[in-house]
Order: C-alpha cells, then sequence, then structure tokens
C-alpha cells in the first residue's frame, strides 16, 4: 500500500497541464469517486488498525496535495487565459438594442384602445370552424361564392370544416352564449384563398364589432365609426359612408376615407380614386339575430369588419402589405411602441 502511494504522490508531482483537457484528465485520474486515491482509501477501510493509523496520515498528505495541484493548474489557466485575452476598453459600447411591437400589433391595440373607451369588450374564438358559425348562422346562401374551394380553405367535408374567413364567426357564438346588451370587439387571424398581391393575402387580421340592444339605430353605427376614424387618423380625415350589401347585414354600407398614402391624388392603393375603403358595415340583418335565438322584434344591432392591415398601411403610409409577413428586420425595426 506505502509503495503504491509513494508512486502516486510521484505522478501526480510530475503532472503537467497545458489545457483544460489535462486538467480534468488529471481530476478524473485521481481525484474523482472512482479515481485512483478514493480507490486507496475504500481499500484501508480493509486494513488492520494498527496499520490503518499510519497509512491514513500518508494518504491524507497524498490527496491534500493532489487537490492542491488541480486548484494550482486551474488558476493557471485562468490566468493565461485572460492574459491573452485582448480587450481595448476605448472601444465604445454596443447598443443594448430593445426589440419592438409588429406594426400589425401596434394597430392592433390602439384598435382596441379606441373601442375599449366606448365601452367594448374583446372577444375571441377558434380559426377553425364549421358552416354554421362562419356561413349558415350569418345568412349566406347556400349558392354564396364564398362557400365554394375557390374562396375558402376546406379541411374536412360532411360536416364542413374550414380556416374561418372572417372573425364573425365570434359574433355568432358570442349570441348564442349571451343575451344582450351585448357590445364587442373581435379582434383575430383570418384566412382566404386569394392570390397574394400588393393589396391582398391569403391570410391577414381582422377586427370585427358587434353592438345589440334594444333601439340601436344606423346613427349609432355611423357615430361609432365616425369615432374610430377620426381618433385613427386624425380630425381632418375625411369619411364616407357607400351603400353596400352583405348577406348579414341589412342596410349594408362601406365606409371610405381619404387616401393618406397620395392624399387625394390617386396612387395603387386608392386605385386613384383617391378614396380607400376601411370598413364594411350595417345593421345586423333579422335572419343573424334568429338563427342565434335573439327577437328581432326586441333587439336590434350593427356590425362592423375591417382589416387591420389596410388600416396599418394608412396609419404608416405603407403601399405594401406584403411586408408585414416577411418578417424583414430592416422593414419592422421602423416601427416603436411607447411600451
Amino acid at each position: 500500500m506505502e509503495e503504491r502511494i509513494h508512486t502516486l504522490n510521484q505522478e501526480v508531482e510530475a503532472w503537467s497541464a497545458g489545457d483544460k483537457a489535462g486538467v480534468e484528465q488529471f481530476r478524473l485520474k485521481y481525484i474523482s469517486k472512482k479515481g485512483l486515491i478514493p480507490e486507496l482509501f475504500e481499500e484501508m477501510k480493509k486494513m488492520p488498525p494498527e496499520e490503518k493509523k499510519k497509512v491514513g496520515k500518508i494518504l491524507n498528505e497524498l490527496k491534500q496535495m493532489a487537490e492542491q495541484k488541480l486548484q494550482a493548474m486551474t488558476e493557471a489557466l485562468e490566468s493565461s487565459a485572460s492574459a491573452n485575452y485582448n480587450l481595448d476598453l476605448t472601444l465604445p459600447p454596443i447598443p443594448n438594442k430593445v426589440g419592438n411591437q409588429h406594426p400589425l400589433t401596434l394597430t392592433r391595440n390602439r384598435i382596441i384602445e379606441i373601442f375599449e373607451r366606448l365601452g367594448f369588450n374583446v372577444a375571441d374564438g377558434p380559426e377553425i370552424e364549421d358552416d354554421w358559425y362562419n356561413f349558415s348562422a350569418l345568412n349566406f346562401p347556400e349558392n354564396h361564392p364564398a362557400r365554394e374551394m375557390q374562396d375558402t380553405f376546406f379541411i374536412g367535408k360532411n360536416p364542413d370544416v374550414l380556416l374561418r374567413t372572417h372573425t364573425s364567426n365570434v359574433q355568432i357564438r358570442l349570441m348564442t352564449s349571451q343575451k344582450p346588451p351585448l357590445r364587442a370587439i373581435m379582434p383575430g387571424r383570418v384566412y382566404r384563398n386569394e392570390a397574394i398581391s400588393a393589396r391582398a393575402h391569403c391570410f391577414f387580421h381582422q377586427v370585427e364589432g358587434l353592438y345589440v340592444d334594444r333601439n340601436v339605430g344606423f346613427a349609432d353605427l355611423k357615430q361609432t365609426l365616425y369615432h374610430f376614424a377620426k381618433e385613427m387618423y386624425g380630425k381632418d380625415i375625411k369619411i364616407r359612408f357607400r351603400p353596400s350589401f352583405f348577406p348579414f347585414t341589412e342596410p349594408s354600407a362601406e365606409i371610405d376615407i381619404s387616401c393618406l398614402i397620395c392624399k387625394g391624388a390617386g396612387c395603387n392603393v386608392c386605385k386613384h380614386t383617391g378614396w380607400v375603403e376601411i370598413a364594411g358595415s350595417g345593421m345586423v340583418h333579422p335572419n343573424v339575430l334568429r338563427n342565434c335565438g335573439i327577437d328581432p322584434e326586441e333587439f336590434t344591432g350593427f356590425a362592423f369588419g375591417m382589416g387591420i392591415e389596410r388600416v396599418t398601411m394608412l396609419r404608416y403610409q405603407v403601399n405594401d402589405l406584403r411586408l408585414y409577413s416577411e418578417n424583414d428586420i430592416r422593414f419592422l425595426k421602423q416601427f416603436h411602441s411607447v411600451i
């Protein structure tokens, strides 16, 4: 036993390590739980008591020497590494760049803020929907073009399951699960089978609004959307209502504002008319109320919907909505929130 300890003592003294791997090899060979020195301690337990005291002394000395050797080699490597590290303290610091929110998120939050001041709640619903909530309950006829595969992404048949084409499905779910009065907006992502261009995409974001109560009239709808447009684009914005048709509202109207990109001179965004549509709206159709279990003789309501990308394009004067989904950091870093 003493001869083995003497041999290990010489090996430990002679060991040299030029890198971390050599230091780690030293630790594993001599000091770790399965190393040579712990093995000698295990063997010492079987020795007679009169020999154990003598061997234990020299074995502890060997262990202490090995640990000191390991510490010395580790410190030597760390000091040499710091000495070789060239740090120019005169260089300017690297700026700590803080990330910012996506422009669509900024606009979505602004829309929610405006309508929350008017007493609207925020409602949410599934993006994968069935035919009833996406079409039938909204008074879409069986032969409506939106039900065809060229306009809608179907993921199941009999029954039809699809990616929602608007957030109106949340309106139906809200009206069937709660009783009037109802006042809510429904922001979310929607999908349509459209060719991707500067003005259209196969997925985009909408926010729809719904107000159902007694004695709700078209004047309430007009004043609500007038207030929104003024708050979003400024008091000088020009607004107009155009008669339109939607299966789920009657009467229906589209809302245009003066084009902020060309200032009314004409561009590809406004199709050289000087006006840009930002929303569709109207009074909730009596059939939709009946489908949701609401008596249209007692309650009336209005609904509206707008594309968040279109609102963002006009807000920041961007003429290509494809930029919002390309994740180009050069484009996105231009938008900053106050948070």
